[in-house]
């Protein structure tokens, strides 16, 4: 069970820098158009606090005669280290167009996005395959540094700074408890 334990730790000590690692703050990440069936008729870049994020695709043309639909699914991740649960958003089209509008929280790092292709034979497709587009908020913060065209070396201009730590420090502290306990009950 000590075993277990340190390695459940050890786990939980690599995993938010192997996450905050894969990521270049400030840069989106867009689709190459010859590998999706639709092109991004209007994103708003960057994502701002409390303002719309407009999002509009348009399927291409041999998709939608195949008869192909798509969905649009967003996940709002905050500067804290904290991402809300994927938004599943009703697509409906407007001819080959698929618009949605979110209004992203104070403190936001970015907006992921991503888009599923339904077919005609009912076979379903996510563009990117088990990751996320991403648009860059005005005030981000990333690998210990804050950017933006809004953020100052200490923080955002607008609204209270708030600090990256215990988003990342969360399940340090809570593995240390853990394993504490499970060591004091042994003994």
């Amino acid at each position: 069970m000590r075993h277990f334990l340190a390695i459940v730790l050890a786990l939980t000590l690599i995993c938010p820098l192997v996450i905050g690692s894969s990521v270049t703050g400030g840069v989106d990440k867009n689709p190459d158009d010859s590998e999706v069936p639709f092109s991004i008729i209007e994103r708003t870049t960057p994502s701002i606090d409390g303002e719309n994020w407009n999002f509009e695709i348009r399927i291409d043309d041999d998709a939608y005669a195949n008869g192909t639909t798509l969905a649009i699914t967003t996940q709002v991740c905050t500067n804290d280290g904290v991402c809300d649960p994927p938004v599943a958003h009703e697509s409906v089209a407007d001819g080959q167009n698929y618009a949605i509008s979110i209004t992203p929280p104070s403190d936001h790092t970015y907006v992921n996005w991503r888009v599923s292709a339904e077919y005609e034979n009912g076979d379903k497709e996510n563009f990117p395959q088990g990751d996320w587009f991403k648009t860059w908020s005005s005030c981000w913060f990333n690998e210990d540094s804050w950017g933006g065209i809004d953020s100052t070396a200490d923080g955002c201009k607008t609204g209270e700074q708030e600090s990256i730590l215990p988003g990342f420090v969360l399940p340090t502290v809570l593995g240390s408890i853990v394993m504490a306990i499970a060591y004091t009950r042994r003994d």
